[in-house]
């Protein structure tokens, strides 16, 4: 009887290194459309200067909001007028480090807000621009902010709704 063979193991290449990215990698591009960025970048920056406007106009309302409720309306708003700016800051920041680009901004006069129908309008039309966006941004942190701002739109509408 013949000895067995010795049993050979299939020889395993060795692990593959990951390669450290450049310091001149950048995260993909998104679709150009010719003015000044991407159509992503355009969105984020009306996004931020919405903010930036909205905080000024519940400001506003803020100062005049009188009748049944105002004293809660007048709460309310104060708490999301505050909020605002470290929204817009944490965002845009986030958004600029991870594209690595400076976005630009238009000039838009902030909107008018005469009652607190108005501005749950308002919050309304601001939900639903950050949930369009969202829809089209691929870098997850920056969807995660963008459900900060969702937060604290969707609580002072409740604030704004509900307490009186």
């Amino acid at each position: 009887m013949k000895a067995p063979q010795p049993r050979m193991l299939k020889k395993q290449e060795a692990p593959k290194k990951i390669a450290k990215p450049s310091p001149e990698a950048k995260p993909e591009p998104t679709k150009d459309t010719g003015v000044g960025g991407s159509s992503l970048d355009t969105m984020m920056s009306a996004c931020i200067t919405e903010l930036m406007n909205a905080q000024t106009s519940f400001h506003k309302l803020h100062l005049k909001v009188t009748g049944e409720g105002s004293y809660a309306a007048h709460k309310a708003l104060n708490d999301l007028y505050d909020a605002i700016p470290d929204l817009a800051d944490t965002l845009v920041e986030g958004y600029q480090g991870v594209t690595e680009k400076l976005l630009t901004y238009k000039e838009v006069s902030p909107r008018t807000l005469d009652s607190t129908a108005d501005a749950i309008n308002y919050l309304r039309d601001i939900y639903a621009m950050v949930n369009k966006l969202q829809g089209m941004m691929p870098y997850s942190e920056i969807v995660n902010n963008l459900d900060l701002v969702k937060d604290a739109v969707n609580s002072a509408k409740y604030k704004l709704l509900f307490l009186k």
